[in-house]
């Protein structure tokens, strides 16, 4: 299973089968601490293979420095990802889009959104709060 994008963005759909992705970002600027995000959507594009094929569990954590979910009771959000390619398909890919809303940031640093498989990390999006004077620039 290869992860081909994995990216936080303003909005993202799926048109047939084509990902859209508007507003890609990994930083966030604020004046103040704790912040709440209200809104965005983590973009995620999987290329399956044959070896993927089977029932799966896809988790996705958003959490600090230290890899601490920063909403312990509703972090890990935990799915099932069922795998089936066409007889003869030497790959398949798989868009999912998680939108996320109200998220609160209690401090500046380095986070990110954590996508694992069956319990192993498959890719890691890093997204970083800044804390700044003034006008703040424009995430």
């Amino acid at each position: 299973m290869d992860t081909q994008v994995a990216v936080l963005c303003d909005y993202a759909a799926d048109y047939q089968g084509k990902l859209c992705v508007q507003g890609a970002f990994d930083t966030l600027f604020t004046r103040q601490f704790p912040v709440v995000h209200p809104t965005c959507t983590l973009a995620i594009r999987l290329c399956l293979t044959p070896e993927d094929a089977g029932n799966h569990k896809i988790g996705i954590s958003i959490v600090d420095e230290d890899g601490v979910a920063i909403d312990k009771e509703r972090m890990p959000i935990i799915g099932d990802l069922q795998v089936a390619l066409p007889e003869g398909a030497a790959f398949l890919t798989r868009n999912l889009i998680m939108n996320f809303q109200g998220i609160k940031f209690e401090k500046a640093g380095n986070y990110s959104v954590d996508l694992t498989l069956d319990g192993e990390t498959l890719a890691r999006t890093p997204i970083r709060l800044v804390q700044v004077e003034g006008d703040a620039p424009q995430a």
